[in-house]
């Protein structure tokens, strides 16, 4: 069969997407097929297509996240059969396409409560603050944290979810309106840091204290905020590049900031096993089900227009989750 997909000959900026006309195959032993409903856009998808993050040979396809339904399945399948609805994040690059082959044992079943187009919009993101808040760096009731991009996808559900464990979250945002939506969806204190100074504004918050966790995505540009935040013998996790990755670190400067602790976690080891992508999905199943963290669709855009989202996610203009439509 064939399909519409989006896929680069070469790394370059947005202009280097193309809409093409795929053969997608039957699925081999272990492997699924999904006709897809709905595709998460993530920052990942912008380190694959500028080459941050090699992809294993051009041309390829983009995109890690995706909801759908199962079309068929190859030998050996258990996991999941024709018909069932699922949804994916990680593996394979290539979930910008109307159809796509993959790992059966990648793929989770959705709950009858949760939509596509919100599984599409939540999968990557929403396990990847599942891990990141009980298992990099476990967070309990009255804990203080700060969280850099608040108002964006990941920051979102983080806040939510954060809120919901009886964390104390101080978020960063660019401007006002994005501090007043990360404020809405349970960010105790906020900081602009367009005009404030993020960690003068940490220390004021925390009594001097600092906090006991920094999660940051943002990389270069504020990594040595998170450093000069973060409470003696507290943890810096950096997960991610939004303003290029950050520079190289001497040692010595995590003893000089208070014997500090820094990882650079990611979510395919977190998820690596079947138990642990099955785990880390039904907690985010739980606290979504549960009303708990609501997911916020800000943006979506047809497949063809690709190109524009990742324009839009680059410069900022985007908040909560933006998905591609096939």
């Amino acid at each position: 069969m064939k399909t519409r997909a989006i896929r680069i000959g070469a790394t370059g900026g947005p202009e280097a997407l193309r809409l093409e006309e795929i053969d997608v195959p039957e699925p081999g032993a272990g492997q699924a097929r999904v006709r897809q409903s709905a595709i998460g856009v993530n920052f990942i998808d912008v380190y694959h297509r500028s080459g941050l993050y090699p992809l294993p040979s051009l041309p390829h396809g983009l995109g890690s996240e995706g909801a759908g339904v199962v079309e068929s399945v190859g030998p050996g399948v258990t996991v999941v059969k024709p018909g069932d609805r699922v949804a994916y994040a990680g593996g394979a690059p290539g979930a910008y396409s109307g159809a796509r082959v993959i790992a059966a044992d990648r793929l989770v079943r959705l709950p009858d409560g949760i939509e596509e187009r919100t599984a599409a919009a939540m999968m990557l993101k929403g396990m990847t603050v599942e891990y990141l808040i009980r298992r990099t760096f476990p967070v309990t009731a009255g804990t203080t944290v700060l969280w850099h991009a608040a108002a964006g996808g990941v920051g979102l559900i983080a806040c939510q979810w954060l809120k919901a464990i009886g964390a104390v979250v101080i978020g960063t945002a660019g401007d006002d309106a994005k501090a007043e939506l990360a404020r809405s969806h349970g960010c105790a204190h906020t900081i602009v840091y367009t005009r404030e100074n993020v960690a003068e504004r940490v220390r004021e918050i925390t009594s001097g204290a600092g906090v006991a966790v920094v999660y940051d995505a943002v990389g270069r540009a504020t990594m040595d905020a998170s450093f000069d935040s973060v409470a003696r013998r507290g943890m810096v996790v950096s997960f991610g590049n939004a303003s290029g990755p950050a520079g190289p670190i001497d040692p010595l400067v995590l003893s000089r900031k208070g014997s500090i602790y820094l990882t650079r976690p990611t979510l395919f080891d977190y998820t690596a096993t079947r138990q642990d992508l099955e785990e880390s999905s039904r907690a985010l199943f739980d606290v979504v089900g549960r009303g708990a963290v609501k997911i916020r669709i800000q943006r979506e855009w047809p497949l063809a227009e690709a190109a524009e989202a990742h324009r839009a996610l680059e410069s900022r203009r985007t908040t909560g989750s933006s998905i591609l439509i096939p």
